[in-house]
């Protein structure tokens, strides 16, 4: 059974100046507390979530994202700790793409790919943030709002997105993302936060779980070649497994990579709502439990692959590969190339909506995944 929740406390948000970007302008830091347990810190350059604090099975409070302590780690060494990636999450190959028969030549900044929205994504951008206070249900909530000009690291159309992360009751940290533009682009958006549920060390005897039987095999430069078949690989993680139980194994889809960083092309599990279950995370030491569902067909499962040891986090702890684990819904990487994969075109007068809820809870000690 899971446990009981501590008793409730009002939900309450604020706000603290954070640093300053060189040019003088002021980055904040805002706190969302739900007064159950969650707390969410978030700051207005890159939208980044820069520490997201729940409790363990005894009650213990612990930050579950990788993080860093001051601004001025996030502006010269961040890899995508906590950020909001877009205009296109994840890799288009070759750094261009073609639509409605005109080139589109990206910004470049992995290898030949364009990665994550190009050198100066929107994880590397001042967004307008603004709290939206407690609701009525108890939810506590913030809106944070970016426009991206035409040619913008290479895309077409003035794009307009507004992402709202909200604090429920029911200790879930739900982001609503929404956009529009005035002429015809592509888009994916995703945040990407690093989950450490035991709050230091590594995550490879975090138990994983994907609603998912297939997958998008890569080439060296982590570009998707095909679908495949999950069973009889590493990859499969329909049943609970630890994450570091074949991390190893030798597989050359793993040393492609140089451990899990791919996309998983999520079940439809029929449910009545337009939320899919895409992955469950357990840390067995801690107790905590993280469950994500999701209106995206995918999920990026990325476990820190290239942390290395030269950053240092918040806690003073600093980070080593399999140090953190990204669980990224997404539409899938190179889709603006891939006519099979679901479309990531944005059309004028339509509106991009993309939902992904993370629920976080604890598993009592003598019970069963």
């Amino acid at each position: 059974m899971l446990e009981d929740a501590p008793p409730p406390a009002p939900p309450t948000i604020s706000a603290r100046e954070f640093g300053r970007m060189p040019d003088g302008r002021i980055v904040r830091e805002h706190v969302l507390d739900n007064g159950r347990g969650l707390r969410l810190h978030a700051i207005d350059y890159g939208g980044i979530v820069r520490a997201l604090h729940c409790a363990d099975r005894d009650g213990r409070d612990g930050n579950v994202v990788l993080g860093f302590a001051n601004l001025a780690d996030y502006l010269e060494r961040n890899p995508n700790f906590g950020t909001l990636v877009g205009r296109f999450a994840n890799r288009i190959a070759g750094g261009r793409f073609t639509l409605d028969g005109a080139v589109h030549q990206l910004s470049v900044n992995d290898g030949s790919n364009s990665l994550h929205g190009g050198a100066v994504g929107f994880g590397k951008r001042c967004w307008d943030v603004e709290p939206l206070g407690v609701g009525a249900d108890g939810s506590v909530s913030l809106a944070l709002a970016l426009t991206s000009e035409d040619g913008d690291q290479g895309y077409p159309g003035r794009l307009r997105v507004d992402v709202r992360y909200t604090l429920t009751a029911a200790n879930e940290w739900r982001i609503d993302y929404r956009a529009t533009s005035d002429r015809a682009t592509v888009v994916n958006l995703t945040n990407h936060s690093y989950f450490n549920l035991a709050c230091g060390g590594s995550i490879l005897d975090h138990v994983l779980t994907l609603h998912a039987r297939r997958f998008t095999e890569i080439d060296a430069a982590l570009i998707p070649t095909r679908i495949a078949e999950v069973a009889g690989t590493p990859f499969d993680f329909r049943m609970p497994r630890a994450i570091g139980e074949r991390i190893r194994d030798g597989a050359e889809q793993l040393l492609r990579a140089r451990g899990y960083d791919h996309n998983w092309i999520l079940d439809d599990d029929g449910a009545a709502t337009p939320l899919r279950r895409a992955a469950r995370l357990d840390d067995p030491a801690s107790g905590r439990v993280l469950e994500i569902e999701t209106t995206e067909p995918g999920v990026q499962c990325y476990a820190g692959n290239q942390l290395d040891g030269r950053l240092v986090g918040s806690e003073g702890r600093t980070f080593r590969q399999s140090d953190g684990v990204c669980l990224e819904t997404q539409h899938f990487p190179d889709s603006p190339n891939r006519p099979d994969f679901p479309s990531t075109v944005l059309r004028p007068g339509e509106t991009f909506r993309s939902t992904t809820v993370h629920r976080f809870a604890t598993l009592a000690r003598d019970a069963a995944r």
